[in-house]
């Protein structure tokens, strides 16, 4: 995934109409001069943490993602669509949340990260990745803007991990949880070894107070788009009116020295930050631990089991 861009595309999106979305990520990507190549095969990795829990507002919006594979189909492309969920597989959750309807009629591929592949981050870690993920030409990341309990607050970086197989992310929440600086090493250095692509984030009605699920409805009314996962969520902080050390993963993006995590560095080609209100925008006070409580782990792992044995 390109990390050196410092530009973020900003654009106030009060709802979710197909059309005016496809059209503010037209102008974003043109912003952006970003252009996707006909005949490319698109991956658009949505946050589609659960099909059940939380009304479908943990999710990104079954209608933000269908904009995105309209405006990818006429540019020429062939389009999937896919993720990883912590509970069931993708495609169950998509029809959960709406996205059959959403997307019917659109020649999309709605898919289950079936083949894994070992890769090795310059952390050292081995993680197993969907390899659906690697092989796309061009991986469009689409995260929801929302709390989160464990890690103060789920942008664009966060929602890569979702590129992970499976019952892998929970094991690595074990693995790793316990060592903060660790766990968002492993998370920010994922970023090098994803395909080239861009990030649009739904902050059309972000969730606020709780997360990654069971949070209330925020209406900032944004969609905001950069090449750069990491400039994108610097961007993002700052219109929440957040200090962006608050967010332990973008101290690990600072630690770096990664493009993109200097506010002051950053390109805003049509609005900035602060045009977008977010007075009330509230984020956890207190963190729970990154681990999963076993019971937790062995709850998805059954969960898992039956869904292969009935797939």
């Amino acid at each position: 995934m390109e990390i050196s861009s410092q530009e973020v595309g900003i654009l106030r999106c009060p709802a979710y109409g197909r059309q005016a979305l496809k059209e503010q990520v037209a102008i974003i990507a043109a912003a952006l001069g970003f252009h996707l190549p006909a005949g490319s095969q698109v991956l658009l990795k949505p946050n589609l943490v659960a099909g059940r829990g939380h009304n479908g507002l943990a999710c990104t919006h079954p209608e933000f993602v269908a904009a995105v594979a309209e405006w990818c189909l006429d540019c020429g492309a062939r389009v999937a669509i896919g993720d990883s969920p912590a509970f069931g597989r993708a495609p169950a959750v998509m029809r959960a949340c709406g996205f059959a309807e959403s997307l019917r009629g659109l020649p999309v591929a709605l898919i289950h990260f079936g083949t894994a592949r070992q890769v090795r981050l310059a952390c050292g870690e081995r993680i197993t990745l969907a390899a659906e993920a690697l092989d796309c030409d061009v991986l469009i990341n689409l995260p929801k803007c929302k709390a989160h309990s464990q890690t103060f607050i789920s942008l664009a970086v966060k929602n890569c991990f979702g590129t992970v197989k499976g019952l892998g992310k929970a094991l690595l929440h074990q693995k790793l949880g316990e060592d903060e600086q660790a766990f968002c090493r492993l998370l920010v250095d994922l970023l090098a070894v994803l395909p080239a692509g861009i990030n649009f984030i739904d902050g059309v009605q972000a969730m606020h107070r709780k997360g990654p699920m069971r949070g209330e409805m925020f209406p900032l009314g944004v969609m905001a788009g950069s090449v750069n996962p990491v400039a994108l969520d610097t961007a993002m902080l700052l219109m929440l009116g957040v200090a962006p050390e608050q967010s332990m993963i973008w101290r690990e993006t600072a630690r770096q020295r990664l493009a993109g995590a200097r506010p002051e560095e950053l390109v805003f080609p049509l609005l900035q930050p602060r045009d977008i209100p977010a007075d009330g925008f509230v984020l956890p006070s207190e963190l729970q631990p990154i681990p999963f409580k076993p019971l937790q782990v062995i709850s998805s792992l059954v969960k898992r089991v039956r869904l292969l044995l009935h797939s």
